[in-house]
């Protein structure tokens, strides 16, 4: 490597320097920016979901219809309002209507075990709910069902936020899309793969998972109602929630709600609702995913399941959603980093050799 006169092997490159406070300047007004306004992320989030989701129904109104960006930006956000926003702000406040009062006060939970358990240990002497046991599962389901219905309420708080941020990424489209693929520090090729493999989880988390849950919490609605569950409506939305788990998915609501029938009701309603849930929900589940999903992003279940425990964490209800979706992207990110630095190809411009002319 060839020095330029008067420096030393040892001594580092002011080109280098430069570069490397410009960056930790970078980074420290990131993380002051990120600090500040992270109570938007959710609303960040959202603003681009629905972008994604938005985006071609744009460019057909501007381009093809040549109606004004502003009356297309509001028209179809009137439109996702009608059809996305307040459906799911209603299966919210209605869960957490519900669900509140028993998360505020524990003993309704331990009242419902207190009668399986004694039901079980007089027909069946299976000491199974005991006292220690609730305990034990009370303290780890309470929790997370405070968090998800805490962080429920910020994401609420959002929403104008959310698409005031949508109004103007659909409005100035073509200006955001040609700002991304020229300061993308990407070769052409894989900026094109994170776009659409970031488009094809959008339509994956944002479209099939909500398709999918709505149609299996219907179906659950109308079973439960068939078979005498008082609360069949939180209890078909939760379904429906229940449905983004993996593996288990709707059998988490639907086994227990068949037991508690089953003491209170008498065998018909519990039997019925077992018998519901393994056959009729259960096949739902797999027709629906196969003609949802098929087309869609294929999202591995582990990514899914811990996708769902971050996005719930981070946003509360809504990162159901979120979660899976910041988790997949992780993993796009990382592979398209390896496919540009990870290797040394001999076709490839060698990015140190530049630095030989020092």
């Amino acid at each position: 490597m060839s020095l330029k006169p008067g420096f030393s092997k040892f001594q580092i490159h002011p080109n280098i320097i430069r570069q490397l406070f410009f960056l930790c300047l970078l980074i420290f007004l990131g993380m002051i920016i990120l600090k500040e306004l992270y109570f938007m992320v959710g609303a960040f989030l959202g603003a681009v979901t629905l972008y994604v989701i938005l985006m071609y129904p744009m460019k057909y109104l501007v381009i093809i219809k040549h109606w004004p960006a502003w009356i297309s930006a509001l028209s179809l956000m009137v439109l996702s309002l009608v059809i996305m926003v307040i459906p799911l702000i209603y299966m919210t406040s209605v869960a957490v209507n519900k669900v509140m009062p028993i998360v505020e006060n524990p003993t309704i939970i331990n009242d419902v075990f207190d009668k399986v358990h004694t039901y079980l240990m007089t027909n069946y002497q299976l000491d199974i709910l005991n006292a220690e046991n609730v305990q034990k599962i009370s303290g780890q389901v309470v929790p997370i069902a405070q968090k998800t219905l805490g962080g429920t309420f910020s994401v609420l708080g959002n929403m104008f936020l959310m698409y005031l941020v949508l109004y103007f990424m659909l409005v100035q489209t073509r200006l955001l899309e040609k700002w991304l693929r020229r300061n993308v520090p990407f070769k052409t090729a894989n900026v094109k793969k994170i776009i659409t493999d970031i488009r094809n989880l959008v339509y994956s988390n944002a479209l099939g998972i909500p398709i999918v849950a709505v149609i299996q919490g219907i179906v659950g609605t109308i079973g439960y109602w068939l078979f005498g569950v008082e609360e069949f409506i939180l209890m078909g939305i939760l379904t429906a929630i229940s449905s983004v788990i993996p593996i288990v998915g709707t059998l988490v609501i639907y086994l227990p709600l068949a037991i508690f029938q089953f003491v209170v009701g008498g065998s018909f309603e519990g039997i019925g609702v077992a018998m519901w849930g393994f056959i009729v929900i259960g096949s739902v589940d797999n027709i629906a995913r196969f003609l949802v999903q098929k087309k869609l992003a294929d999202v591995h279940p582990l990514i899914t399941l811990l996708g769902v425990i971050l996005g719930i964490n981070l946003f509360g209800f809504i990162g159901v959603i979120f979660g899976p979706l910041l988790l997949s992207v992780f993993f796009i990110l990382s592979h398209i980093y390896v496919d540009e630095f990870g290797s040394v190809d001999a076709n490839k411009p060698d990015m140190i050799k530049p630095m030989d002319n020092c």
